[in-house]
């Protein structure tokens, strides 16, 4: 076992109030300790009857990594120790992978992320890295992997991870956080691969020797809407724009818009355009739609998403570009079941996908979304230009209603200053179109996210969404 210098190891010196950080124990203390550890060698040698034993001198040089608020972990990759062959293949598999991820990203080949990843995911990774790129990072490093529970059911296997990552930006500003992975895997060819990894808001069963998480994200304070006609404004928000309803029962949602192009200014931004349920004044929320992300290099990508908070955002496969007429539905098909359906008019690819979660059925939206990172901190809203959706419906009570019909209210998008960014038209005749429009001032850059590598649903969401109750 390595030994750490006494200004790490010794936890309860640096947990006393009057302990600063950086100041090593008192030299009489040290001296008092190699003192013990040099008795209680010779003891040990004297009663084994063996040679000279060969001490490891403790380090004693001060720690001078500041960039933790808390202790440091160990700066090579740690596991658990464990003796079954299974669960040790399913280690060596999870470590692998993160350590391909590295390399494809530092090399530029994603190909070597294959064989530790269903296609599916090796698809995910793939966009992951590039967006990655896009965001201006230049490098991430795995620095400790710390194991929970690891569970097997046939050929599946759920493990639980603590993964601490250092992020380097093209500004030459670094990040390093610890954050929970929960692992899906799934047996192939003799081989186990990650099928998925999700990113728990609240974790459960912590590693063995190991302390919990030391960052976590908090629950944001509500930033509601203004019923029409309290102040004569329509309802705000910081991060949506578009219209809502939440006067009863809501179990499906439908809308059609074309997938904007954003104007490259050169900076990080991005927008979001979905259909939900939920998620205006309760805590749960289903959404999925398309997604613009326009990278500090100027590249621009293109993904269809969805995501059940609290749980990550992830893609669907569906490909589209600028100017694809995209349509989605969120229909309840029984108590707690979903089926998600994407559509590209434009080319005539479709994708379904059905997941269990339960709703409160409070609400419905369709909405133009500055998207956030991890929800910390709001990524510039892209200059998209407009948004037009049409054909926006949902099931109220069980009848179906158009946005009108169902006695929907617009939100404005405003900025920190109050001023508006993104403002949504009145409703069509029918009631089932209006337009979303970017106003205000452009985007504007800001410094290097203090985020985590986090697995974009599956490895680093550069960008992910949350509800109308995220704050700036």
């Amino acid at each position: 076992m390595r030994i750490l210098p006494i200004s790490r190891r010794d936890r309860s010196y640096h947990n006393r109030p009057d302990a600063a950080e950086g100041v090593d124990m008192p030299k009489n203390t040290v001296l008092y300790r190699l003192l013990g550890l040099f008795l209680g060698a010779l003891l040990l040698t004297s009663c084994s009857g063996k040679g000279a034993l060969a001490l490891r001198r403790p380090d004693l040089t001060p720690t001078t990594d500041r960039s933790l608020t808390t202790l440091p972990l160990p700066t090579s990759n740690s596991t658990t120790a464990t003796t079954d062959p299974t669960q040790q293949a399913i280690q060596a598999a999870i470590q692998k992978a993160n350590d391909e991820q590295a390399q494809a990203f530092a090399q530029h080949n994603p190909s070597l992320m294959q064989d530790t990843a269903t296609s599916s995911y090796y698809a995910e990774l793939s966009r992951i890295n590039q967006d990655l790129a896009n965001s201006g990072v230049t490098a991430i490093k795995l620095i400790t992997l710390e194991w929970g529970s690891i569970s097997v059911q046939g050929t599946t296997a759920q493990a639980t991870t603590f993964e601490t990552w250092r992020t380097t930006y093209d500004d030459g500003t670094t990040t390093q956080d610890r954050e929970q992975n929960a692992y899906t895997l799934v047996l192939q060819d003799g081989s186990w691969k990650i099928q998925t990894d999700d990113h728990p808001d609240t974790g459960s069963g912590q590693p063995s020797n190991s302390s919990p998480p030391t960052t976590t994200t908090p629950v944001p304070n509500p930033i509601l809407p203004r019923p029409p006609g309290s102040s004569g404004r329509a309802g705000e928000s910081h991060n949506w724009s578009g219209y809502y309803v939440n006067n009863g029962t809501f179990t499906e949602v439908t809308g059609t818009w074309t997938v904007p192009q954003p104007t490259n200014t050169g900076i990080l931004a991005a927008g979001s355009t979905w259909v939900g349920i939920g998620g205006v004044r309760a805590r749960d929320l289903i959404q999925a739609g398309t997604e613009e992300t326009v990278g500090r290099n100027g590249q621009i990508s293109y993904d269809a998403w969805l995501e059940l908070l609290p749980r990550a955002s992830h893609p669907v496969n569906l490909t589209i570009n600028p100017g694809d007429s995209v349509t989605v539905e969120i229909a309840q098909q029984q108590s707690g079941r979903w089926l998600i359906s994407f559509k590209n008019n434009t080319t005539g690819q479709s994708d379904q996908v059905t997941e269990q979660y339960q709703s409160s059925l409070s609400s419905a939206e369709w909405i133009e979304e500055a998207p956030s990172i991890r929800g910390r901190r709001l990524i510039p809203l892209e200059n998209f230009g407009t948004v037009q959706f049409q054909k926006a419906s949902t099931i109220k009570d069980g009848k179906p209603e158009t946005i009108s019909e169902a006695g929907g209210r617009p939100i404005t998008m405003i900025d920190q200053s109050g001023t508006a960014i993104s403002t949504p038209s009145a409703l069509d005749s029918v009631g089932d179109s209006f337009t979303i429009t970017r106003t205000g001032p452009p985007p504007q850059a800001q410094p290097a996210p203090a985020t985590s590598r986090n697995r974009r649903t599956g490895s680093f969401p550069v960008v992910v969404r949350h509800s109308l109750f995220t704050s700036l």
